[in-house]
């Protein structure tokens, strides 16, 4: 066993934060191979994981932060460390998770100034360009965000009364849909499941035809621009908007004058809103206990960790997209693997005191160094 191949799963401390990064038979996976897992205290309680399960799985459970921090030299959470964990870092520790560093500087500048790894898991990209880590997270929020529109739009929860699915003889609800990845694309098969007209926008007319073709001509899809966004969401009982680009901030894509003209009563989702969102009119984020708000007659939802709602699922999702990053750095080392493996290395973003993303960098002014000069040679 590699000594640097000591894991700790945390307890989450995002407000309303209810996953856990590995659960049980992700553990034992890693202990039977000699590995140590080390679990705080109830980290897996609101995903429905015990602290008996982990200890049959293999893993020792560590009753406070501090010392699971002060024992692992790799750190493996769903959300971006939170402020009481910077004074836990560090120097050359490893903590994989998802962080989002566009859109917050004072955690980036906590990682440089400790020195460690960070890698962030939304970074991770494999040789076709595609970010295996933010999938199953993204299949989530898509599927629920459809959900939660069904629900606030039941006049009782403050929306216009209309059943999405309709009834023989009145017309179903609409559901619009800016951005054609995998968020959009899973919004789209609940919406279409539920029995909704389904509207999806993107400017990536191959994103288009290949949603026409899997939904057989069942949903529409449009060319995103101004014009077209006007036009859908005005028509919109639902929009839900999903447009992300990889380490920078969301794209803001539609303004207030858009929102001012949607229906009343109608309901806004923005998925993207963990990178800074894709509506003006979303000028602060909501919670799980505390979901929506309403502006200009629209009710506006904008919670930033949407898979929380579901746990389990979710815990089981993402434990199952990060093992074989983590069973590679169980294998190799965390620094080797970094080296060996290119798509685990798109997913560090700071290193030693340097960042070693481009886009990072250049959003927040620091220099950027390539990881390959830190790290001894090419990554392959």
């Amino acid at each position: 066993m590699k000594l640097n191949s000591v894991f700790g799963v945390p307890k989450e401390l995002k407000k309303d934060e209810n996953r856990v990064a590995l659960t049980p038979d992700s553990v034992k996976i890693l202990t039977e191979d000699n590995h140590l897992v080390y679990v705080e205290k109830k980290a897996g309680l609101l995903s429905g994981f015990s602290d008996e399960m982990y200890i049959e799985a293999g893993a020792k459970i560590v009753d406070t932060k501090e010392e699971l921090w002060n024992t692992a030299n790799i750190i493996v959470k769903v959300k971006e460390p939170q402020k009481e964990e910077y004074q836990l870092f560090k120097e050359d520790q490893i903590i994989f998770s998802y962080m989002h560093l566009a859109v917050d500087k004072e955690l980036t500048q906590n990682l440089i100034d400790k020195k460690v790894c960070a890698i962030c898991a939304e970074s991770i990209r494999d040789k076709n360009g595609e970010f295996p880590v933010l999938r199953p997270m993204s299949e989530v929020a898509g599927r629920l965000a459809i959900q939660l529109g069904a629900h606030f739009l039941e006049q009782v929860n403050g929306g216009s009364g209309v059943l999405l699915g309709g009834v023989p003889g009145v017309q179903p609800g609409k559901v619009v849909i800016i951005g054609g990845g995998v968020v959009g694309t899973n919004a789209a098969k609940v919406a279409l499941g539920m029995g909704a007209d389904v509207s999806v926008l993107d400017i990536n007319s191959k994103s288009l035809a290949m949603l026409d073709l899997v939904f057989n001509g069942g949903i529409k899809t449009h060319y995103c621009n101004s014009t077209t966004i006007l036009e859908e969401a005005k028509k919109a009982d639902i929009l839900v908007t999903a447009v992300l680009k990889p380490n920078q901030k969301a794209p803001l894509l539609v303004s207030e004058d858009v929102v001012k003209q949607m229906k009343k009563g109608s309901f806004l989702i923005d998925v993207a809103i963990d990178q800074g969102g894709n509506v003006e009119t979303v000028d602060k984020v909501t919670s799980l206990t505390n979901p929506v708000y309403e502006k200009h007659g629209v009710i506006h939802c904008a919670i930033p960790n949407i898979p929380s709602l579901t746990p389990k699922t979710s815990s089981y999702a993402y434990s199952y997209a990060i093992l074989p990053y983590i069973t590679k750095i169980a294998e190799l080392g965390g620094f080797s693997a970094i080296k060996e493996i290119q798509e685990l290395a798109y997913g560090v973003n700071v290193f030693r005191g340097k960042v070693t993303n481009a886009d990072l960098a250049s959003i927040f002014g620091y220099n950027h160094t390539e990881l390959s000069l830190l790290v001894g040679f090419k990554v392959k």
